[in-house]
């Protein structure tokens, strides 16, 4: 499926998804038994966008003004989406084949409905993207490595294998949206000035993490000092920012309403939205994209196990 997008997807998507076809074991959160729900009303205000940039895409800051709005306190749950799965009927963008006439270049055969996963154990080193990616037959929300994996143990994990589109349609269906780049890292941010991390400014403690991140040397070694190995962890495990919001960098990558500005022109099949915040799969020595100013596109046409999203209200809305 998808190869003539899939190339140009596995150079820009910076860090990534959970691997091959087995059933993946969960193990135990350390965190509570209820985790925090709902949402968190922010006045907005003024703020500056971005920062003197670590990565090219990430500059030059700016100053932004933020009307008030909510946002989940928490990345969208497997549970949450299989309520509007339930609700609806929703099928997503991973779940359909793909129309022929939008890959005339790819044989028929291999237009099924497949997603993308990483593969690390496979991986020896930073050479080649396609080293720690496949494109997985069978790979969806409700199977995120693929079909012989599962959601079991995972009611309260976000989220992943879905696209812009189908969070978008989760949005609409709660009355709601996608946050736009401005409101998401105001919300990150948390009124911190400057910060580098969500945080502050001091470096991820192994002895106290702050994120689930990757820990070690990307791809071949995750150390798993915050308890999660090369995998999702559920939502709230981690301490909140300053605003009460958890999990806004790693973990899982978030979608946000704008455009990614990669130079493609409008109606491009191939242009991206922008995602942010970083995932499980954010490590040092390769993405670093854990921190409120990364931003990334996020693969048109398909789905990732790193990448989710959460929804925001507005008076407007």
């Amino acid at each position: 499926m998808k190869q003539t997008t899939l190339a140009i997807v596995l150079l820009t998507v910076g860090c990534s998804p959970s691997d091959k076809t087995a059933v993946v074991a969960v193990a135990s959160a350390s965190c509570s038994t209820d985790w925090p729900k709902g949402d968190e009303k922010l006045a907005g205000g003024s703020f500056v966008v971005g920062a003197q940039p670590e990565l090219n895409e990430e500059g030059p800051p700016r100053e932004v003004e933020v009307a008030p709005f909510s946002i989940d306190r928490t990345e969208v749950t497997n549970a949450q989406f299989a309520e509007f799965v339930e609700a609806t009927g929703y099928v997503t963008i991973v779940e359909r084949a793909p129309d022929p006439s939008l890959y005339p270049d790819v044989p028929a055969e291999q237009l099924k409905p497949a997603a993308l996963v990483f593969a690390g154990d496979d991986a020896v080193g930073l050479g080649n993207p396609t080293d720690w990616w496949r494109l997985v037959e069978g790979a969806n929300w409700r199977h995120p490595e693929g079909p012989a994996s599962n959601l079991a143990g995972r009611e309260r994990n976000p989220v992943v294998q879905v696209g812009h589109e189908d969070a978008l349609a989760y949005a609409r269906w709660r009355g709601r949206d996608l946050p736009t780049e401005a409101e998401w890292e105001f919300a990150a941010r948390a009124g911190l000035v400057d910060a580098r991390f969500e945080w502050g400014n001091d470096a991820p403690n192994e002895a106290k993490p702050r994120a689930n991140v990757w820990q070690g040397i990307f791809p071949v070694n995750d150390a798993a000092d915050d308890g999660y190995k090369a995998r999702t962890a559920p939502v709230g495990c981690f301490e909140p920012n300053g605003f009460g919001l958890y999990d806004m960098t790693g973990n899982v990558w978030e979608w946000t309403s704008d455009w990614f500005a990669d130079g493609r022109p409008a109606g491009d099949r191939l242009r991206q939205h922008l995602i942010k915040g970083g995932s499980f799969l954010c490590a040092d020595n390769y993405c670093l994209r854990y921190r409120p100013a990364a931003r990334q596109g996020g693969p048109p046409d398909t789905g990732s196990s790193h990448i989710g999203f959460r929804t925001v209200g507005r008076r407007d809305s």
